[in-house]
């Protein structure tokens, strides 16, 4: 990491808005700019407990790197393996997909991966959710119940989740049906019902998208991520500025929630500013290059961006730095100091 980034990170974290104090990481299984695949069949991954032939990739690909170590995870292997484990799995059966972990913190990728860190001592809860799109005429999946079914046998049997404090939303009939205000209220659920200790888990499993931004302008690519409820043709989609007020905005200081989405476009679903690519070119966190200052302080009603210096605050990015050098790093000690 250069100078002027770290030097960046330091200041953001000493001035970074209360609403990111919480402890949040979330692993995907792809770029923004990816698709995730579902895949027919699921026997050559070997999981613990298979509940069908059909999953995601990105899940399916995570249980069986967790799986074939037998042990629990968090005392044999760092997130850094973890990804990259992903990784040359996805590869070795003809997926492109780049696992990625984006976080609240830097985290230190060398150090073990953690699902329930041990400082979490409180409740554990999960908030699990998989859309196949039954009776759909296009894009209906497979994979997504199977999904959830066997990441609810991992957890519980892994890291000691309870059933009275695990929600499922699946469209099978059976269970809730993940609706756009059925999902709103899920998230809603269990970030209220969260203390400081606690560990949160939400995994969702099935589609997502890229929608015109609508807010104004806030996407650099003009775009917002999205998850993609059942009812998407009739109340719309889940923007990912709609799971940040809902979801990370409100969690308290000492709660810990690790996300896993297996989706498209899922990479900045939650906006969080610090990532790692298992792509080679990354031995860190890093503040993403992508990451919207303007975005993030906008949230909080900070609108003059041009007093303290928008160009630099707007979007860091290896082009920016270079461009504006140290002059950049000035502007953003003036506002974050």
């Amino acid at each position: 990491m250069g100078f002027l980034r770290r030097q960046l990170r330091e200041q953001f974290e000493k001035k970074k808005p209360e609403a990111l104090q919480a402890d949040i990481r979330m692993i995907s299984g792809c770029q923004d700019v990816q698709t995730s695949a579902d895949v027919s069949n699921v026997s050559s991954f070997q999981l613990p407990d298979p509940a069908g032939n059909a999953g995601g990739a990105c899940t399916s690909t995570l249980l069986n790197v967790l799986y074939k170590d037998h042990q629990t995870p968090e005392d044999t292997m760092s997130f850094v393996e973890l990804l990259n484990k992903m990784r040359e799995n996805l590869e070795a059966k003809g997926f492109s997909q780049v696992p990625q972990l984006t976080a609240s913190h830097p985290i230190d990728v060398n150090d073990d991966f953690d699902l329930v860190p041990p400082a979490a001592t409180g409740t554990r809860r999960a908030l699990l959710i998989g859309i196949n799109y039954v009776g759909h005429e296009q894009g209906v999946l497979r994979g997504c119940h199977n999904d959830v079914k066997n990441m609810v046998e991992y957890i519980k049997a892994v890291h000691g989740f309870e059933d009275e404090n695990i929600t499922i939303l699946m469209d099978d009939g059976e269970h809730t049906a993940p609706t756009h205000a059925n999902m709103i209220a899920a998230y809603k659920k269990i970030v209220a019902l969260s203390k400081a200790d606690d560990a949160l888990f939400c995994h969702f499993s099935g589609h997502g998208a890229k929608i015109r931004d609508d807010d104004r302008g806030e996407e650099d690519d003009g775009y917002d991520e999205t998850l993609v409820p059942i009812d998407y043709h009739e109340n719309g989609m889940i923007r990912d500025d709609d799971l940040y007020d809902i979801l990370i905005k409100p969690l308290v200081q000492g709660v810990h929630l690790v996300c896993l989405m297996d989706c498209c476009h899922s990479g900045t679903v939650l906006d969080l500013p610090y990532v790692y690519k298992a792509d080679g070119n990354f031995t860190e966190m890093e503040i993403d290059e992508n990451f919207d200052f303007k975005k993030l302080l906008g949230k909080f009603g900070i609108d003059d961006f041009d007093k303290f210096g928008g160009e630099a605050l707007g979007k860091i990015n290896g082009d920016a730095l270079g461009k504006v050098g140290k002059d950049a790093l000035g502007k953003l000690n003036k506002f974050f100091g």
